[in-house]
């Protein structure tokens, strides 16, 4: 027994030298490639820099660049974060490292809600790109955007006439909500021909259910960002989801079977134009298609594009009517615009713009005060070295938008609405903007 013991030491040496060692060496690999992460605050145990956060991130984000550097690392709980809030740190990642940073940060919401299947949240691949194309040459192609002039003219003809009549009356107008009255019904007519602002069960349904995903998208769920609650409900979100999924697909199915009914009784010499979901069921029923989609690929897209549409519209609408009324010098000066180019004698149309340089400007100026979504997120597919730092692969980048519209560094008196500055944000912010998400909370940016 001695005998026995006496030889088993030995091992149990060896045993417990291999793990001491191989804990020390896990160690200095963990602490040098912390050393390669771009700097930031100090962290906490567990909750990392959670506690630094405010309900605005977006503004947050800015205030730690300003004593951390334009590159920051930061560690949510168990996600990992890095921020940019520099133009040219933006272009180098987003123009020269576009693939390393194709993907997108899914939440519960976002999953259930697309089915699985949502093009602004798909990786880049076969399926992404046919859907841009399609999307690009079809629903937002000169044809057919030419198609659906009458329907946008019409629309702006009835809001233009609801102002008049209330300013003769002398009544107030909540001005953002009627603006997004009216891109709801461009929208929601060139998705599905459907007017939102009408009467009926699928135009109330359509309404109260666009307005709900941009709640529930916009809200903080604890379970996407705290692992330990991921498969808890702590908040009855799961619930709520599950509960607008339900009702927002009985709908587009029977908004689908309503059409394919018409379809199949369509005359072939009819000419009626096509709006979003026929083109889709057109994609749905080829056989030969490059994909082969289903309907809840149909669905998914039509939700993602009217929220995508609806909130970007509205948002940067309503924020620009604010500064031209702040700024009576600055209305004044496009008023005599308007005078000069179109008349007072007719109203606005759509190929004016191109000579209008100075409401031009207006919209460019606006969209670097109140971009259409603070930040752009992405996924990091694969680790990225910038500047001498290392990008982690699976973190998460955050493109502070709004901090870089703002910042002193890059903008002379950056708070001020000055429609005469040279130039507005670069292309590539707009470009690579995806889905926008709700302003004040941490889900919306995750």
């Amino acid at each position: 027994m001695v005998l026995q013991l006496a030889m088993e030491l030995p091992f149990v040496s060896y045993a417990a030298l291999f793990i001491v060692s191989f804990l020390i060496v896990r160690t200095v690999i963990s602490i040098r490639n912390r050393s390669k992460l771009p700097p930031g605050p100090t962290a906490l145990p567990v909750i990392g820099h959670l506690h630094l956060l405010s309900p605005f991130i977006h503004q947050t984000f800015q205030k730690l660049s300003s004593i951390h550097g334009a590159l920051m690392y930061l560690r949510l709980e168990s996600v990992e974060c890095v921020v940019v809030s520099n133009p040219e740190l933006a272009k180098e990642l987003l123009k020269h490292h576009e693939l390393t940073f194709s993907a997108r940060k899914h939440t519960a919401a976002i999953d259930h809600l697309t089915y699985n299947s949502s093009f602004a949240f798909a990786p880049y691949g076969t399926y992404w790109k046919f859907i841009k194309k399609l999307s690009t040459f079809e629903l937002l192609g000169n044809r057919t955007l030419g198609q659906f002039l009458p329907v946008r003219t019409k629309e702006l003809h009835h809001f233009i006439s609801f102002l008049l009549d209330k300013s003769k009356s002398s009544e107030t107008v909540n001005l953002t909500e009627e603006l997004l009255k009216l891109t709801n019904n461009v929208i929601s007519q060139m998705m599905m021909s459907i007017r939102c602002s009408g009467t009926g069960d699928q135009a109330d349904g359509v309404r109260t259910l666009v307005r709900e995903v941009t709640e529930i998208f916009g809200e903080f769920n604890v379970s996407d960002i705290i692992w330990f609650f991921k498969n808890i409900d702590v908040q009855g979100f799961r619930k709520r989801v599950l509960d607008i999924h339900s009702r927002y697909d009985s709908l587009l199915e029977k908004i689908m079977r309503d059409r394919e009914e018409l379809r199949k009784n369509k005359k072939p010499n009819d000419e009626d134009v096509k709006d979003f979901l026929d083109m889709m069921l057109d994609v749905f029923e080829d056989e030969h298609s490059e994909i082969q989609l289903t309907r809840n690929h149909i669905k998914a897209l039509i939700l993602v594009r009217f929220f995508n549409s609806r909130y970007r519209h509205n948002n940067n609408s309503s924020r620009m009517g604010i500064e031209l009324i702040n700024n009576p010098e600055t209305l004044r000066k496009t008023q005599q615009e308007l005078d000069q180019v179109v008349g007072k004698s007719k109203l606005v149309q759509e190929f004016d713009t191109q000579r209008l340089p100075y409401l031009q400007a207006i919209i460019k100026e606006s969209f670097r005060l109140h971009p259409p979504i603070p930040m752009i997120s992405r996924k990091v597919v694969e680790d990225c070295k910038i500047n001498g730092y290392t990008i982690p692969a699976q973190s998460l980048l955050f493109v502070n938008i709004w901090g870089i519209g703002r910042d002193p560094k890059v903008w002379e008196d950056p708070l001020k609405f000055q429609p005469e500055r040279k130039e507005g944000l670069p292309w590539y912010f707009f470009s690579h903007a995806g889905t926008p998400r709700h302003f004040g909370s941490l889900d919306s940016m995750l």
